[in-house]
């Protein structure tokens, strides 16, 4: 074996040691706050709970759980389910403390601030003559229902879109059902 062949097998190495050691030498893991650690707790808790519930109404209906004790279980199960929402939804109301909830609130209120007109922002008045005159066109076209399927047809129709029924003029002139 010549030298030449014996350095390119020892940095083949190296670069192997290093590659396969590094995700001990360098840290990334990224430190958990207590309050994330309580909400995923709590999140898991929540499963635990839900899960157990499900598991005793089918046991229950099952015939597995005596009747004298599903309700008993039933009922700390739900108490413990509801204690455990509570402390989540406090968790979730607790006001962030962090940099990064204050910076978005800040961009999100100079963004509100600089938000352009609104193009469509015409009067609600505008808006509704223009949907009740789009409603009375629509009405004015209607010709009634056909006689084998009972779907809307038009004036126009001849033959019903839909089951391809034949259309006289006085099944035009039929008032709706």
């Amino acid at each position: 074996m010549d030298i030449g062949s014996f350095f390119l097998l020892l940095g083949l190495f190296i670069l192997v040691a290093l590659y396969i050691s590094r995700p001990f030498v360098v840290r990334t893991a990224r430190s958990v706050s207590p309050e994330e650690k309580q909400l995923s707790h709590l999140f898991a808790e929540q499963e635990r709970l839900i899960t157990a519930l499900q598991e005793l109404d089918f046991d229950h209906s099952l015939g597995k759980i005596p009747e004298a004790d599903y309700p008993t279980q039933r009922s700390t199960l739900l108490s413990q389910a509801a204690e455990t929402m509570r402390q989540l939804d406090q968790l979730r109301a607790a006001p962030a403390e962090d940099g990064q909830t204050q910076i978005k609130t800040v961009v999100a209120s100079h963004r509100q601030k600089k938000r352009p007109p609104s193009i469509g922002s015409a009067p609600d008045d505008e808006l509704e003559a223009l949907i009740a005159s789009r409603r009375r066109e629509r009405s004015e076209k209607a010709g009634g229902f056909c006689p084998q399927c009972g779907r809307p047809i038009q004036l126009s129709d001849k033959f019903c879109s839909h089951c391809g029924a034949a259309l006289s003029v006085e099944e035009h002139q039929m008032k709706k059902p």
